[in-house]
């Protein structure tokens, strides 16, 4: 199988990035779209050219490194797969296939298609946090949750924090992971005390490096966890429910 790779190369933040040309003649309709990357590389390593640098890691859909834009696409052409999960055989034989960075002003380039997506830690650091009492651990019927609150927050939670949500959206938002978050924390009893603190820091963090939501909703297509789309209107319930309880207080 003959593939035609364009992949993103810059040396550096500051460095002028440019698309370079290659062609994998021996591609396999199995391969990963990251392995179609470790071909490549062998060769290029081969001629004493230096490898292109992209991120990776488990290579099974739970670490959330392995993001870049395919043809244009957060991952690839296949909705809710990671990079790691999509395949060669997404490609007819002689076609091109464009590998980019995530494009976000949040994610700046630091190398090739590693982006820097520490600003979706900055909004974990803002609040997506709970206190807890360290030492022996607590009877297992003391905070009860059912199991209806168990499973949704455990479909929030499923997160992996790659940053396709906010690549996907055409103003770099990061709604979707923002609000999988906060819907996480507030389905579960363990963070109440900190429930209004956490939405105004956590949405203040989020609107201060991150664009506005488009209302489009790229993101939950682009999402491999498939955090649904009601993760984006926890945003305004949250910071609502904050705004309530502090002219309460």
């Amino acid at each position: 199988m003959r593939l035609i790779l364009e992949v993103w190369r810059q040396d550096g933040p500051a460095a002028e990035g440019r698309f370079e040309t290659h062609e994998i003649t021996d591609a396999t309709p199995e391969m990963s779209l990251l392995e179609l990357l470790d071909r490549l590389n062998h060769e290029l390593a081969d001629r004493d050219i230096d490898p292109v640098a992209f991120e990776s890691d488990c290579r099974e859909g739970i670490c959330g490194t392995c993001g870049v834009d395919v043809n244009g696409v957060p991952h690839g052409s296949e909705d809710n797969v990671p990079a790691c999960g999509q395949h060669a055989r997404s490609f007819s034989d002689g076609q091109t296939v464009r590998f980019a960075p995530f494009r976000a002003k949040a994610f700046p380039v630091l190398r090739d298609l590693i982006v820097d997506r520490t600003g979706l830690d900055r909004i974990i650091q803002a609040g997506g946090t709970v206190a807890v009492d360290a030492g022996t651990a607590p009877d297992a019927d003391t905070l009860q949750v059912t199991h209806d609150a168990a499973e949704r927050a455990l479909d929030f939670a499923a997160c992996i924090g790659c940053g396709a949500c906010v690549s996907a959206c055409p103003n770099g938002a990061a709604y979707l992971f923002t609000g999988a978050k906060l819907a996480h924390l507030a389905l579960i009893p363990h963070g109440r005390q900190e429930r209004a603190k956490r939405a105004r820091s956590m949405v203040a963090q989020m609107e201060h490096e991150f664009g506005p939501c488009s209302q489009i909703g790229e993101c939950a297509l682009a999402c491999p966890a498939e955090i649904p789309l009601t993760a984006v209107a926890t945003i305004n319930r949250e910071r609502i429910r904050a705004a309530l309880r502090r002219k309460a207080n």
